[in-house]
């Protein structure tokens, strides 16, 4: 008898209870029909309609949820991410396919476009201008940069302005005040200075004038000139004198075959004056 209580007391299992929802179901359903069909339908109303549809889509969804399978997964709409990105593939084959038909005409046209959109060259009058930093002063030894010979004792016999660097003179003069100095052992040897660059025509344009061609008999006299003009840019192949003008002048160039162990972090060395602004 104890046995038989405990089993009855015992709480049904959820497979019963669903078996008995379905039962209860299916005696309304039942009952709703019977008492809907009861009713001739041309009496029947909106409303009737309505509840007849609601009540057969109710018991239809019902219906299939109870015959699927537990373990039966649900479809599952197809990403989104996974869309866009065969979107996408598909985009860029087209692109592919389109660049690869196309015509010569067009071939044509790009060949024209390409020509006239090449980048433009700088002329030497904007290098030298970026090059001296838009400096406005500027002084220049003449032995070994404008003119061929190396020493003073050279200029006894002959001094030569070097062709290639003209050009860079006459750009230097348009954007700068230009002063030109050397150390010469006589008076001869500074005419013959003199005469040179105005065969070579470098007093010509104007820029340059024989009042700013200025000479001294030492290395320190050229030192002197410099400090004394306050130039931008100083240009000279004496290494001691470039070291001693570090601190005082802006910008150094020095040229010179080798280049120094140790420069400030002003000074630039170049073979040439030349080379330095690109011409050479």
């Amino acid at each position: 008898m104890a046995e038989s209580s405990s089993s009855s007391s015992s709480p049904p299992s959820p497979t019963e209870e669903i078996v008995r929802l379905i039962k209860r179901l299916s005696a309304y359903v039942t009952f709703k029909m019977s008492s809907l069909f009861s009713t001739s339908i041309p009496n029947l109303d909106s409303r009737s309609i309505g509840a007849i549809a609601g009540l057969a889509i109710a018991v239809i969804f019902t219906w299939r949820a109870i015959r699927r399978p537990p373990g039966e997964p649900r479809r599952r709409q197809p990403k989104r991410r996974t869309m866009q990105s065969a979107e996408s593939s598909s985009s860029s084959a087209a692109a592919a396919q389109s660049d690869v038909s196309l015509p010569h005409e067009d071939n044509g046209v790009q060949d024209v476009v390409d020509h006239f959109f090449q980048p433009v060259k700088p002329t030497l009058g904007q290098i030298v201008r970026q090059k001296l930093s838009e400096g406005r002063k500027v002084t220049c030894r003449l032995l070994g940069v404008i003119l061929e010979e190396s020493s003073p004792e050279e200029l006894q016999k002959q001094a030569t302005v070097r062709s290639s660097v003209l050009e860079v003179l006459l750009e230097i003069t348009k954007y700068s005040d230009l002063y030109l100095m050397e150390r010469v052992l006589d008076d001869e040897s500074e005419a013959r200075v003199l005469q040179a660059l105005e065969t070579a025509g470098v007093f010509n344009s104007g820029g340059l004038v024989k009042d700013k061609v200025l000479f001294c008999s030492t290395e320190i006299g050229r030192t002197s000139f410099v400090r004394q003009i306050e130039p931008d840019w100083h240009i000279d192949t004496n290494p001691e004198i470039s070291t001693q003008l570090a601190r005082f002048i802006k910008y150094q160039l020095h040229v010179s075959a080798l280049k120094p162990e140790r420069t400030a972090p002003n000074v630039f060395t170049s073979q040439s004056i030349e080379q330095f602004f690109g011409c050479a």
